[in-house]
């Protein structure tokens, strides 16, 4: 059976031969001449996965080629972990434009500059991005991607290797990459959607901060933070208290006007601390006075049941899906749900036998509430879906 989309992947220590496997597997179920391929690649040497991803670029000399180094990698309904492996997504992408792009970041007197980036056009959809976490600074470029990149959704993920700084390899159309961020962009005739899976519940009620400093949350509704998240946290239940100390988040509200705030509308920062003296509450995220937040936990059950109520409402709306990249956290797999597969599956589950391909990355590139972010634990996706539901 061939299709416009389609994956490919293979586990073998010998990661040049995986990297042709995997690669020719995707090639060989399109129904037309690949437009766009993607591989992701886990070995323990970066030389390998430098050889790997060569010999991966040059087996579709025609397309447009990205792909990185990982910690695992995503094909169809299965996830790898740190075992040597090689995935691949390739795509007929009739009537679009792709723009491959490297970026690199130079020092301009007191700041960072990042150059490289493609010129715009009102046609473009959406840009993927994959980036070396230890070089670039994707957390300052992402929250700011507005500035100089307008309304373009970002997606893709912060690539690793298995030996950490220093072993990320980032792969372009026959360029290879040991720092920056590298992508392709996506305009024309297509029709993609992003989604972002954060896999929070909301604990406790929604609160105005009335008082901050920085990443501080001072004041919530008039009362010290401490305090208030003090209170929650006595009216939960055992099981909750659990989560909370496992690792405690807090969303804020992306649209301050909305007469309710629930599940999926908050952006999910983590609570990284609290500052007893100052019955303060510290974040990873600097929040302005009036931004409603509200406290949140995270687990298996409740990641699993947030992506799979984002796919099938996103299936109910669009139709027929025909192919995904999946970007998900390394801390989602076996860590959170006990197999590697579970997001992929959730795909497989929801959207069909679709081309599905990704990888476990160090952190997530997906839009929430029309701006970018960089998330962790999260679930990012590219959906292509048929033109009219065709």
């Amino acid at each position: 059976m061939t299709s416009r989309f389609a994956d490919g992947l293979a586990v073998d220590s010998d990661l040049v031969g995986a990297a042709e496997r995997a690669v020719n597997q995707a090639l060989s179920r399109l129904s037309g001449p690949a437009d766009l391929v993607c591989f992701f690649i886990c070995g323990d040497d970066p030389d390998d996965v430098a050889r790997a991803g060569e010999r991966a670029m040059r087996m579709a000399p025609e397309a447009h080629v990205i792909g990185c180094s990982a910690t695992g990698v995503i094909g169809g309904d299965t996830g790898v972990e740190l075992t040597p492996s090689v995935s691949a997504w390739a795509a007929t992408l009739e009537g679009a434009e792709l723009t491959t792009f490297a970026l690199e970041t130079l020092t301009a007197e007191d700041r960072f500059v990042v150059v490289g980036l493609p010129e715009r056009s009102p046609d473009d959809h959406v840009a993927i991005l994959l980036a070396d976490p230890y070089s670039f600074p994707a957390d300052a470029f992402v929250e700011r991607s507005m500035d100089v990149l307008g309304d373009l959704p970002l997606v893709g993920g912060l690539a690793n290797g298995v030996q950490g700084r220093g072993s990320v390899r980032l792969f372009a159309d026959g360029e290879i990459y040991t720092e920056g961020a590298i992508g392709v962009l996506i305009s024309g005739s297509v029709n993609v959607t992003t989604l972002v899976s954060q896999g929070c519940r909301p604990i406790g009620p929604n609160m105005v901060v009335t008082r901050a400093e920085e990443n501080l949350l001072l004041e919530l509704a008039g009362q010290p933070a401490l305090s208030r998240l003090e209170d929650i946290v006595t009216d939960l239940d055992e099981d909750d208290r659990e989560l909370v100390a496992a690792g405690l988040q807090i969303g804020l509200a992306m649209d301050e006007y909305a007469e309710r705030h629930e599940r999926g509308d908050f952006l999910i920062r983590g609570v990284i601390g609290i500052d007893p003296e100052r019955e303060a509450v510290a974040i990873g995220d600097i929040v302005e006075i009036g931004r409603t937040v509200r406290f949140q936990v995270r687990d298996a059950a409740t990641a699993d049941e947030d992506l799979y109520d984002l796919l099938d409402a996103h299936r109910q709306q669009l139709g027929r899906v025909d192919g995904a990249l999946l970007f998900s956290c390394n801390g989602r797999g076996s860590a959170m749900f006990g197999t590697a597969d579970h997001d992929p599956l959730a795909l497989r589950d929801t959207l069909g036998p679709v081309g599905v391909a990704g990888f476990f990355a160090a952190g997530e590139v997906g839009p929430v509430g029309g701006h970018n972010h960089v998330h962790g634990f999260t679930a990012s996706l590219l959906v292509f879906s048929s033109a009219d539901g065709e």
